[in-house]
């Protein structure tokens, strides 16, 4: 019985030992580069986008316009304004993608959202709200870059 309590209590104490070890300090300097607020977290739009009213575009025109909406998304992407973006799946509810732009104001979304030819030709409409969030989620492109094996 002894035995066992001194080895509960040897591994009740690495285990202890071990969590201490790999706690993640603060980086001031990477939080500054972020603009995180002192939780970690900062204010983007969150941009959720559906289906146009836009029913009659020609198959040609609309492989064109999202041509452009895939480019634009590169485009701002590399500009360090959207973090996120992606399709939804298959649903019924004309959800069909989203966007988090890296801004503050939904004034400041807009403007990025106008710079989209799909959504200027209305294929798709895009709703914009303030969204608070992790700060790291800035650094997804950079990570996404090293695990793309083919870009899109």
């Amino acid at each position: 019985m002894k035995k066992s309590i001194l080895l509960f209590a040897l591994l009740l104490l690495s285990a202890t030992s071990f969590s201490q070890e790999t706690e993640v300090k603060y980086d001031e300097t990477l939080a500054k580069s972020l603009h995180a607020d002192e939780y970690g977290m900062k204010k983007y739009v969150f941009c959720l986008l559906k289906s146009g009213s836009n029913t009659t575009a020609s198959k040609e025109e609309t492989k064109k316009l999202f041509e452009g909406h895939m480019e634009n998304i590169g485009k701002l992407a590399k500009e360090g304004k959207l973090v996120v973006a992606g399709p939804f799946m298959k649903n019924d509810r004309n959800y069909r993608g989203i966007y988090v732009f890296n801004v503050e104001t939904i004034e400041e979304a807009k403007a990025l959202v106008a710079t989209d030819p799909a959504i200027k030709a209305n294929l798709l409409e895009a709703e914009l709200t303030p969204w608070y969030c992790t700060a790291a989620l800035q650094e997804t492109v950079k990570i996404h870059d090293k695990i793309a094996k083919t870009k899109m």
